[in-house]
């Protein structure tokens, strides 16, 4: 089976193309063994790219523990970059259906390639009922952290400067986001399982700490549900352009910071889409020998 190693500012992926071959069978269960870091090919999941009979392709996003998910806006771009780039559409505009529904990107191309990609990532679900949470609040703004058991207590609340409050919205697939003045001191690999997992996300969630250092530009560490700490999260970008301004802490447009490289966000108003734009990189191209 031939598949292609792309990231999006280092968020990883393992893609298939069912353009020209057999979707595989089990495709959670080969998430988990090809994006394993010593045994597999290495990544933060696996994305198939398939044809669609609505759009200009379809794509399917599957964790490294094997969970499918709704959306991947890194994942989204790549697709879009391969789509492009290997001749199966070459519009400068590709529509990409997802689990989140249709969604637009529009191309920057340099030198026949697709070098980054303007996603519309949709317009942001705000009821509680659909993020999900049992938080209150359509969505929940600044709601209290909740009650859990942590080995570490409560000292790391005060190295990192934590805001204890939580912001939730969904961008087909849920978020919480959290202020902090030092987020490179939360032990994201601690906190993250136990907010994930947290009895108030019946579907599990993405967890995001930020860190503001102007209205228009902060930093944020992500802990992706299903996939562990990744070096950057598309959808949690979005998540934290809108909690910023729905919090009022932050401008309609942002400049967000992540370890993996950089997200330019826009937000235009509260019954518009976020567009998300950043870069597309392709690895390399392998065998896989199942």
């Amino acid at each position: 089976m031939r598949f292609i190693k792309m990231h999006g500012i280092g968020n990883d992926y393992v893609y298939i193309d069912c353009f020209h071959q057999p979707a595989p069978e089990n495709p959670g269960h080969l998430s988990t063994v090809i994006s394993d870091r010593h045994f597999g090919v290495g990544s933060d999941g696996l994305i198939l790219i398939e044809p669609s009979s609505v759009a200009d392709a379809r794509m399917r996003m599957f964790n490294s523990d094997g969970s499918e998910s709704e959306m991947c806006g890194n994942g989204l771009r790549c697709v879009a970059k391969y789509v492009y780039d290997h001749g199966i559409s070459r519009k400068p505009t590709l529509r990409i259906e997802t689990g989140r529904g249709i969604l637009s990107v529009d191309l920057e191309v340099a030198g026949d390639r697709v070098r980054r990609v303007r996603v519309n990532m949709g317009i942001p679900i705000l009821e509680s009922a659909k993020i999900p949470t049992t938080l209150p609040g359509d969505p929940p703004i600044d709601a209290p952290w909740p009650d859990l058991e942590d080995p570490l207590g409560t000292r790391w609340h005060e190295d990192c400067g934590l805001d204890p409050r939580i912001t939730c919205v969904s961008m087909g697939n849920p978020h919480a986001v959290i202020y902090c003045e030092r987020v490179s001191q939360v032990p994201l690999e601690s906190v993250g399982p136990r907010l994930e997992r947290a009895a108030i996300f019946p579907r599990r969630i993405n967890v995001h700490f930020v860190q503001i250092h102007s209205p228009t530009e902060v930093t944020m560490r992500t802990w992706e549900r299903g996939s562990g700490i990744t070096l950057a999260c598309g959808t949690g970008a979005c998540a934290v352009a809108v909690a910023g301004v729905l919090s009022g802490r932050t401008k309609r447009t942002l400049l967000a910071h992540l370890p993996g490289g950089d997200l330019e966000l826009e937000w235009p108003g509260h019954d518009q889409p976020v567009f998300m734009t950043g870069p597309a990189t392709e690895v390399f191209t392998g065998d896989w020998p199942d």
